[in-house]
């Protein structure tokens, strides 16, 4: 199960501690081995697209790799 924790509407990038709150939360409903931490959808989700530039999207990817390897490669 992919939890869409990131968003791709704002520029402000998730911290560790807010997102590694929401997959323990998860964590009580679904075991920890079967989630997933995503963005909530594509960063371009409309035609207009999203006020995120390309600096941005990599925080936030790079974001997502930080908090999954150290919930999930411990």
């Amino acid at each position: 199960m992919a939890l869409g924790l990131v968003s791709t509407k704002t520029a402000r990038v998730e911290t560790e501690g807010e997102l590694m709150q929401k997959i323990e939360a998860a964590a009580k409903i679904a075991p920890l081995e079967q989630l997933a931490l995503s963005p909530q959808c594509g960063f371009a989700s409309s035609i207009k697209g999203n006020p995120l530039g390309q600096a941005e999207q990599e925080a936030k990817l790079a974001r997502i790799v930080q908090v999954a390897d150290k919930v999930w490669r411990n």
